[in-house]
């Protein structure tokens, strides 16, 4: 595969805070077992991909832990695999000044200028799909494109769009223009935040990149140089889900009880891995009721769930009455209690008789390991 795959961690949690106090967005539990991470890292491996790094920020004990050797992925080799690139702030001995991903991948090029594959492509975990590069990577040569960013189509409102990159796409397929969160209304494009171009390409735009000030891979590297470059967007016609917000990850996350979504994110072209954890089959006790939801391997269910997702290991106890809500890994809901709208992160304890209730648009959310 003449194709290796960075993964640029430096995304946006300013609308996240809730689930992002102690973990990057990457590591954002979803789907009942998974992390944001595994999406694109499963994309990358499903297209042939073997060599991968990995551009840390910040408060990344939790993704170490979950990828471990990756193993899972197929990326614990002797020559490529999983690579890990620590922050920009670990690397240089004067202070980091901005704090943008151009830092990083400057601080880690030598990684890139070494790798044996010509091309790269960038992505991060905020956008989640399931597609194949190879394709893609058909398409740039193709064009003879020095970039390829893809793009999906939607149909913003002043929310759903909110920091997006919006991309003017001529009939050709040339991208015209870029803007970053414009504020457009209407059907429109946006990046998805991946781009395949030449590894010596990447090398070149972030040594000039940083020769010049700027900070910002997007704004200073690709759109500085829009007239200069020839970037052509990939349209990606399947379901993408772009995680930004609280309002995102809950309306995605209640997405997966289609199974018409459901089939396409995790089978499409390939399957999604994530870590393995050894857990028993779900038991379901006489007064069980659950319609319409996820319920991960561990649980013990004894009360109603409907319409919610549950991760491992989550104890629901009788009488207890569970309804549009996301329940994460090892939380108990004790006996008698009802939630609706409400996102309970990893380890919290739900007492008895307790009611908690959210709406569609803001849902309540339990921080890790509170009770309440």
């Amino acid at each position: 595969m003449d194709l290796m795959g960075m993964i640029n961690l430096n995304e946006s949690e300013e609308y996240l805070q809730e689930l992002t106090q102690h973990r990057p967005l990457a590591a954002i539990p979803f789907g009942g077992r998974y992390r944001l991470l595994d999406f694109v890292l499963s994309n990358m491996v499903n297209s042939g991909i073997t060599n991968v790094g990995i551009l840390f920020q910040h408060k990344y004990r939790s993704l170490i832990d979950h990828l471990r050797s990756a193993k899972e992925w197929d990326l614990a080799r002797k020559r490529d695999g999983l690579v890990i690139l620590p922050p920009a702030y670990s690397n240089f001995s004067r202070p980091v000044v901005h704090g943008g991903d151009v830092e990083n991948f400057y601080s880690n090029l030598d990684y890139v200028r070494y790798s044996r594959q010509p091309y790269v492509v960038i992505a991060g975990s905020a956008a989640i799909c399931n597609l194949d590069y190879r394709p893609v990577l058909e398409y740039h040569l193709g064009q003879e494109a020095d970039v390829t960013a893809v793009y999906t189509t939607e149909n913003c409102s002043r929310t759903n769009c909110r920091g997006a990159v919006t991309l003017n796409v001529d009939n050709d397929g040339k991208v015209m223009d870029m803007q970053v969160n414009p504020g457009s209304f209407g059907r429109q494009k946006l990046s998805m935040g991946m781009f395949i171009m030449k590894r010596e390409l990447l090398v070149e735009l972030i040594e000039d990149c940083m020769a010049h000030g700027g900070y910002d891979f997007v704004k200073h590297c690709l759109i500085r140089n829009l007239e200069k470059l020839r970037v052509f967007g990939f349209a990606h016609s399947g379901y993408s889900a772009r995680i930004y917000s609280l309002d995102s990850y809950f309306r995605h996350s209640m997405e997966l009880l289609q199974p018409a979504v459901w089939q396409e994110l995790f089978f499409h072209a390939g399957l999604i891995y994530t870590k393995i954890k050894d857990e028993p089959p779900c038991k379901y006790t006489e007064t069980a009721k659950v319609s319409n939801s996820l319920i991960a391997n561990g649980c013990l269910i004894e009360g109603t769930v409907e319409n919610s997702v549950l991760f491992r290991a989550v104890h629901v106890d009788r009488n207890v009455h569970i309804k549009d809500s996301i329940i994460m890994q090892k939380s108990q809901v004790d006996k008698g209690a009802v939630l609706e709208h409400v996102i309970c992160d990893k380890n919290v304890h739900i007492t008895a008789g307790c009611r908690l209730r959210g709406v569609v648009n803001y849902p309540m959310v339990i921080k890790k390991g509170m009770v309440v």
